[in-house]
Formats: structure tokens, C-alpha cells, sequence
């Protein structure tokens, strides 16, 4: 394993350059220590499901359980803000109707307004687009249903109890370079893009030492286990979780980064649980050489916006209707379609702890060079990206990459116009500058 550079640095509370205009960024500079608390909650189905990820298996429904699946949250705190935290062992976020019903339940039991909700996007998790309405779950699919209201109760109760936990912590940061981890799926052109940062964030009680939680940031596609295989798996994220656990403590987060292009890379490794232990391994390391320091002046501040695109497939053609139906299941399809009724409407998260501190959250498939040109861009001590966040929108590729054409970047599973990733980013850098109180 060769490392090409080790980052670690303690995340210390500064004064913010200029105040800022808007009421929801005064809102978090209040002078505070940060607060931090984690819990978790299972989210397996108790009964046979339609499975998410591959298209082949149609709506066949779940087999069992391979290991089990998980919804951990973190939540913190800086004055009067509150910020929930959640890894998801699923395909994805949930769906937009979920997402608002449990974003509406934590702001009334724990008066958290802000959130980054994402999927690991392993492919052996549940579908969990179907609703309640004839046509796109109503009667067919009732299970699946009812284990949509199992998931969002799960992930409010996590929350919640997250909140409940809140303490004076201690933050650390950091970052290495991984070799013979992960890969580019897509692209035909040398070097290929790849994002081998592995980023890690520790919180430790800030009078005790103990572990609160730790926040393991990697990027590589968890579509390790073979689609014919019909139980449910939390992929290489499980494995990675027990490792750090068992040798540090505390609750370990997953979060997928941009992984659109990028898949692992095993050979050196194994099946998705060697896999997952070997990368486990190497978060703890990471994570064991941190010193968390406590934040005296935290601050917080987050911003969200909605974009819409217009689609590069006409979603009103019944002829490309139809092929999807044929290549999904048609009440999956029509759950999709009606989300796209008035273009591709992706959401965009971005949060600064402490103004030096960035978390990003996107609701899609974001290719792996939008992350790597943002940090570049944003030069802040250290930048999360959280692919598959706060909604599903499928991939968006660079510009380049859509030019270079293949799965990921034609416009099947690409639909928003081209370049909207860029825009998206470009957005996310002006926030981050303008909660840093650098831009009007």
C-alpha cells in the first residue's frame, strides 16, 4: 500500500472575516462550544421487498439477509444550530415525500432544521421509491410500503436519539491518499480521474476522551456483490463500520462520496467484507493518529437550494416509457416519472463548521472530478462530499465526461442538461465563500 500523503489537523474555531447578511447564517455564530451525539437504528425489511440497484432483477423481491442494514446519525451543534448527520445503508436517500415527512418530524421533536440524509448506494438494499397511490405501489407492492414508514420512523428515532446524546465534543480531522482501492469505471482516457482520498472526522467527548463518533468519507461504487445474489447487504460499508468500531468505539458514519465513475478496485483485497476490513483498517489508522481538540467558538452555518434542468430525455415519449418500465418495473418507473414532471429538480447541501470546515451533500451520481475541482477550488482545511444526498437524481457527469458518452454519461441515466453538474458545483463553491463571510 503506498500512500502519496497524509493530512491531519484539528478543526480550531476562528472569527469569521465580515459578518454575514442573511439572518440564517447569523443565526449559527453564536459563541458556543460544539456539541456532538450519535446513535443508530436498523433498517433491514422484515419482509421480502423489491431490491434496488440492478435493473435485471425487475421487481423480484428479496431473499433474506446476507448482514444487516443500518441508519446511523450524528447530530451537531453550535448555538442555536442544529445539523443531523445520516449513513445510510440503502441505494440511496429516500425519496422526496419520505425525505420532507422526517425533515418535518426532527424539526418538531429535536428542532433540528438542517440535514444530509445519504445513501451508500449499495445495490443489495430496498427500493424505497414506491407510494402510496394506484399504479406506483398502491396494492402491488404493499410491503414495500409499509417498509418505507418502518424506514423513515428509523431514521427520526436515530436522530432523535443523536439529539438526546448531545455533548461537549472534541473535533479532529483528516485525510490520506489510498492506492489500489478504487478505480475508474468510466472513462477511457490516461490517467483517468480517480479521487483516492479517504477523510475521516473524529469526535470524542470533550471532558471524558471517549469516542462519540467517527465520519469514514470514501468513494467507490459498493457493487461488490454479485445482482443475482437476492438478500440484503450492506456491501463493504458493514464490514468497514465492525472494523473501526471494534478497535476505536463509538458509532462509525459511512458516507459515499462522488462516486458516479469510480468503482472499487478488489484485487488486492477480496470479497466485499475483505474488502471493507481492509479499507476499515486503514480509517482507523487514520483515525488513531488524531488529536481532537474542543471547539470554544463553534459556528454553523448551512445553506440549500433546489436547481431544475431541463431533461435530455423526453420522459412524455411513450416509446421511452415504455423501455424503461420493460428495463425496471412500470410502478418503480412511474414514481420516477412523476418526480421528473417538471425537469430534473436536484438539491444541493452545503454546511460550514467553524468557517474553515466544509460538508457538501449532492442528490446524485455526481462524477468524482466534481468533488476533486471543488476542493481544489474552495481551499478550505478540509472538504466532505456526500454523494447520493437529501434525494436521487441519477448521475451527473462533467462535461468531458458526457462529451466521452458511455453508461453514467449518456443521457439514460444522465437525463439533467449537460453541464449541470458544473453549475451545481460552481453554486456549492459561492455558498461556502459567502458562509465564510469572504463573498456577498
Amino acid at each position: 500500500m503506498s500512500r502519496r500523503s497524509v493530512l491531519a489537523m484539528v478543526v480550531l474555531a476562528a472569527p469569521l472575516a465580515a459578518p454575514l447578511a442573511t439572518a440564517w447564517a447569523d443565526a449559527g455564530r453564536a459563541a458556543t462550544a460544539l456539541r456532538a451525539g450519535a446513535a443508530r437504528r436498523d433498517i433491514t425489511p422484515r419482509e421480502p421487498v423489491p431490491m434496488w440497484g440492478y435493473g435485471e432483477r425487475h421487481a423480484r423481491p428479496s431473499e433474506g439477509v446476507l448482514d444487516p442494514l443500518q441508519a446511523t446519525a450524528l447530530v451537531l451543534q453550535a448555538g442555536p444550530q442544529k445539523l443531523a448527520i445520516v449513513g445510510l445503508d440503502l441505494g440511496r436517500s429516500p425519496a422526496e415525500e419520505s425525505l420532507q415527512r422526517i425533515r418535518d418530524r426532527i424539526r418538531q421533536e429535536a428542532g433540528i432544521a438542517h440535514s444530509l440524509i445519504a445513501g451508500s448506494h449499495t445495490h443489495h438494499g430496498p427500493v424505497v421509491e414506491l407510494t402510496d397511490r394506484p399504479g406506483r405501489g398502491q396494492g402491488a407492492f404493499d410491503a414495500a410500503l409499509r417498509y418505507n414508514r418502518e424506514l423513515e420512523d428509523a431514521i427520526v428515532a436515530a436522530i432523535v436519539e443523536a439529539d438526546r446524546q448531545l455533548a461537549e465534543a472534541a473535533l479532529a480531522v483528516g485525510s490520506v491518499e489510498l492506492e489500489r482501492f478504487n478505480r475508474n469505471r468510466h472513462s477511457k482516457l490516461a490517467p483517468a480521474p480517480v479521487d483516492r482520498s479517504l477523510r475521516v472526522l473524529r469526535l470524542d467527548h470533550a471532558t471524558t476522551g471517549e469516542r462519540i463518533a467517527a465520519l469514514v468519507n470514501f468513494t467507490a461504487h459498493p457493487t461488490s456483490i454479485p445482482a443475482e445474489q437476492l438478500r440484503f447487504s450492506a456491501d463493504y460499508a458493514g464490514a468497514l463500520r465492525e472494523t473501526i468500531e471494534a478497535e476505536l468505539g463509538g458509532f462509525t458514519l459511512f458516507m459515499q462520496g462522488a462516486a458516479g465513475d469510480l468503482s472499487t478496485d478488489r484485487k488486492l483485497h477480496g470479497d466485499h467484507a475483505a474488502y471493507g476490513r481492509a479499507l476499515g483498517r486503514e480509517a482507523a489508522q487514520l483515525l488513531a493518529t488524531l488529536r481532537p481538540a474542543p471547539v470554544a467558538d463553534a459556528t454553523l452555518q448551512v445553506r440549500e437550494e433546489r436547481f431544475s434542468f431541463a431533461s435530455r430525455t423526453n420522459f412524455n415519449n411513450p416509446l421511452v416509457r415504455t423501455v424503461y418500465a420493460a428495463a425496471f418495473f412500470p410502478e418503480l418507473v412511474a414514481n420516477f416519472l412523476d418526480e421528473y414532471a417538471h425537469g430534473i429538480r436536484p438539491r444541493v447541501t452545503v454546511a460550514v463548521l467553524n468557517g474553515n470546515l466544509a460538508l457538501v451533500g449532492g442528490s446524485g451520481e455526481f462524477f468524482c472530478q466534481h468533488a476533486l475541482r471543488l476542493r481544489e477550488r474552495a481551499r478550505v482545511e478540509q472538504l466532505f462530499f456526500f454523494g447520493y444526498c437529501n434525494g436521487y437524481h441519477q448521475y451527473f457527469p462533467t462535461i468531458e465526461g458526457a462529451a466521452e458518452g458511455g453508461y453514467g454519461a449518456d443521457a439514460e441515466v444522465a437525463p439533467a442538461s449537460v453541464g449541470a453538474g458544473e453549475t451545481m458545483m460552481n453554486a456549492a463553491l459561492a455558498w461556502i465563500y459567502q458562509l465564510q463571510g469572504k463573498l456577498d
